[in-house]
């Protein structure tokens, strides 16, 4: 049983930049895909980005290519979301979760563990 953990929840203005952290607080993530996905209020939980536990393969919703970047620590077994360029619309509360793949996938039900969520709002 992995338990995954985010931290780095906050407001930012937009055009700002903030740093979301995912780690496990139990089991381990090692050897899985990891991605990030976001919900906003009365929304359905979108994909946001993906990557694969070598870090060579990473996938990104249209909506943050070019302004997000995830990224994997193997060694801190952790996984980001760096959010540059914030916008409005990205206000949401965010997720991570895990997936048992060694090709990160795009849609939610392919992964077994989630995080309990942190939000971020972004002021205009």
């Amino acid at each position: 049983q992995v338990q995954l953990v985010e931290s780095g929840r906050g407001l930012v203005q937009a055009g700002g930049s903030l740093r979301l952290s995912c780690a496990a607080s139990a089991g381990t993530f090692s050897g899985h895909s990891m991605g990030w996905f976001r919900q906003a209020p009365g929304e359905k939980r979108d994909f946001v980005a993906a990557i694969n536990w070598s870090g060579d393969t990473t996938y990104y919703a249209d909506s943050v290519k070019g302004r997000f970047t995830i990224s994997m620590d193997n060694v801190k077994k952790s996984v980001y979301l760096q959010m540059n360029s914030a916008k409005p619309e990205d206000t949401a509360v965010y997720y991570c979760a895990a997936s048992p793949t060694n090709v990160p996938p795009r849609s939610e039900f392919s992964y077994a563990y989630w995080g309990q969520g942190t939000q971020v709002t972004v002021s205009s």
